[in-house]
């Protein structure tokens, strides 16, 4: 099984989301982007995930030119992204035609590795995606969003691994968002894949629980390709593990990287220095145990919190821990990352705080139930549903297929807006996933 191991780098992307709120600039990333293109990463992953929002909402940048700026720079290593399936960069489903729009403009402005997930692991609301990203000459690796419950295993994963491939993918990815893949299952979990679905297989893990440097040894010993990490100023906690304690572990081994420590030490060294302007955003590096037993990834538990001091109710933290498990489990046992993580988070809290149960219910989880984000890992408890939706019965098709095609007219709405709102194609992309804060920067763009 000896093999070189190839590393994708978070720096751009999960590192500052995980960390630092997703709040690096591009000037920032732009500043050492030659010397990160010089090191010989399997990728860099750039864009995506909460990088699109952050962009438009707080850092009145436009995402699309991010993209292409970094491109520009990057030439010799692969630029990556990660997307939500049918959700694309956002909270909710998007018709066919989005999709598939979104994923050729991605490739268009310099995106060669789309990561494709889906939090219920459903992989009809994977296909659209891996389809075009494949049609548009992307690297289409569809994922495992890995999570512990008494319906998740490995028989199970490796049979998501298997239809993935059905569909077309190029590589599998375990996405362990929680830091709750142990070293040993990641072992087997690692070993069958690659007998059983043949494809190329890489890990993605945050180090919340403090398992994920062991994690990617014992995965790299039983034929993992590749591996995620963050250079070590924003490795940990809920971040990635660091870059140089992997390279420098397997040097001199089978395994061996062919980094050059020498030459990240002072990409290194930028983002430490870079570090004292993202002071007040900055999250602790610390090992967070109770994820073990809630099993709540570290950014769930930092938006439970600012929930319950909006409310005044930080004493009532642990309370609203111990019903997290219990509302998952009664949900069907969803995945916890976005979108159902902040969906069970925030039913949690207010089945706490109103005191009754299900009583107060978000359209979010209504629509959850009804089917409307896919098919749920296991059955919903009966009487919860009864109490969210009465007699109703949820949708057995594929969400997406009730969706009226959007792009034409979303360019019309822009058009009728005036010229500064619509200045490229993209433009129209920005607008459907985020309408309010694509048009607030558009008229930042603007001057106005």
């Amino acid at each position: 099984m000896a093999h070189r191991v190839r590393i994708t780098e978070t720096i751009f992307r999960d590192a500052h989301q995980s960390l630092w709120a997703t709040r690096m600039t591009t000037e920032d990333m732009l500043a050492i982007a030659e010397q990160i293109a010089e090191i010989g990463y399997h990728s860099l992953e750039a864009w995506g995930g909460a990088t699109f929002d952050s962009c438009l909402r707080f850092l009145k940048e436009d995402p699309w030119v991010r993209l292409r700026r970094l491109k520009a720079v990057i030439k010799k290593t692969p630029l990556q992204m990660l997307l939500r399936g049918q959700n694309i960069l956002g909270y909710k489903h998007y018709p066919d035609d989005v999709v598939r729009e979104f994923c050729l403009r991605a490739v268009d402005n310099g995106i060669s590795i789309i990561r494709i997930f889906d939090a219920l692991n459903d992989v009809r609301n994977m296909e659209t995606a891996i389809k075009v990203s494949k049609e548009a000459g992307a690297h289409a690796q569809g994922t495992i969003s890995y999570t512990i419950s008494p319906v998740h295993d490995i028989d199970s994963y490796v049979k998501l691994a298997k239809d993935l491939k059905e569909l077309g993918s190029d590589s599998i990815c375990i996405k362990d968002m929680a830091g709750l893949l142990m070293p040993y299952v990641a072992e087997e979990l690692v070993k069958r894949l690659k007998a059983e679905v043949g494809l190329p297989v890489q890990l993605h893990c945050h180090y919340t629980s403090g398992m994920a440097s062991m994690t990617y040894l014992k995965a790299i010993e039983a034929g993992a390709d590749v591996v995620d990490t963050a250079l070590s100023a924003l490795a940990m906690g809920t971040s990635q593990p660091p870059t140089e304690s992997l390279v420098a572990a397997l040097q001199g081994t089978p395994y061996d990287t062919g980094l050059d420590l020498a030459a990240i030490e002072p990409i290194n060294q930028h983002y430490k220095e870079v570090s004292a302007k993202y002071q007040s955003l900055d999250s602790p590096r610390k090992v967070d145990a109770a994820v073990l037993s809630y099993q709540i990834p570290g950014g769930m538990i930092s938006n439970l919190i600012n929930q319950l001091k909006a409310q005044n109710a930080l004493d009532r933290y642990d309370e609203v821990l111990a019903e997290v498990p219990r509302t998952r489990a009664e949900l069907g046992y969803p995945p916890l990352v976005t979108p159902t993580s902040q969906m069970v988070g925030t039913q949690s809290v207010l089945n706490v705080l109103t005191g009754k149960r299900y009583s107060v219910v978000p359209k979010e989880i209504k629509d959850y139930v009804r089917g409307y984000y896919g098919r749920p890992p296991a059955e919903i408890d009966p009487d919860v549903k009864k109490l969210i939706i009465g007699d109703e019965e949820p949708i057995t098709y594929r969400p997406a297929d009730d969706l009226s095609p959007r792009l034409d007219e979303a360019r019309k709405e822009l058009l009728a807006k005036g010229y500064e709102y619509y200045q490229q194609e993209e433009d129209v992309l920005s607008y459907i996933l985020f309408p309010e804060p694509a048009l607030e920067y558009f008229k930042y763009r603007a001057g106005k």
